[in-house]
C-alpha cells in the first residue's frame, strides 16, 4: 500500500475507528467519480478541498459531493477576508498528499478543518485516502472528531 494509505490508516488505526483504507482499481479523483465506484449517492463523499485563508493559512474544508464551498460564508466562518482555491504545490505543502486524493488525516501538522454538516445526513461517508486510489468509510461524527474540526454550512 503507498505510504499516505499507510498513513491515514495508522491514524485511522489509533484513533480506535472501525474503516480502514481501500484501494480501488480505478482512479477516483472527484466525488462523482468515487460515489459511481462505490455504489452511493455523491452527497456520501467527503469532498477534502484545501484553501489559502488571507493570511495564507491553509484551511481544510471536508464537503459533501452533492455541492460547491460557499468561499464568502465559509471565510466568515473562520474570520478571515477571503479564502481562495488552493494550488496544487500549496497542497502538498500542507499535506503531503496530491490533489484527487487527500485525505482528511495524516498531514505533516494539524490543518484548521471545517466540516460540512450536510455530510451528518448519511449513516456512513467515504473520504480519500491519501492517493486518488483510495478511500474509507467513516461517520460525520468520526470525521469531525478525527480532524478535530468544526461542524459548519458550507453550501
Amino acid at each position: 500500500m503507498h505510504p499516505n494509505c499507510v498513513a491515514v490508516d495508522a491514524v485511522l488505526a489509533a484513533a480506535g475507528v472501525a474503516g480502514r483504507v481501500r484501494v480501488l482499481d480505478e482512479a477516483a479523483p472527484t466525488a462523482a467519480a468515487a460515489a459511481a465506484l462505490l455504489g452511493v449517492e455523491v452527497g456520501a463523499i467527503a469532498n477534502s478541498l484545501v484553501f489559502a485563508t488571507a493570511e495564507n493559512e491553509p484551511l481544510l474544508v471536508m464537503t459533501s459531493g452533492a455541492h460547491r464551498v460557499d468561499t464568502s460564508r465559509v471565510a466568515d466562518l473562520v474570520g478571515t477576508s477571503r479564502l481562495k482555491r488552493a494550488d496544487p504545490d500549496f497542497v502538498y505543502a500542507h499535506t503531503g498528499q496530491r490533489i484527487g486524493g487527500v485525505a482528511p488525516v495524516a498531514h505533516p501538522q494539524r490543518l484548521r478543518t471545517i466540516v460540512d454538516r450536510d455530510l451528518a445526513a448519511f449513516p456512513q461517508i467515504w473520504a480519500a485516502g491519501g492517493i486518488p486510489h483510495a478511500v474509507f468509510p467513516t461517520t460525520f461524527d468520526e470525521l469531525v472528531a478525527l480532524t478535530e474540526g468544526e461542524p459548519g454550512e458550507v453550501a
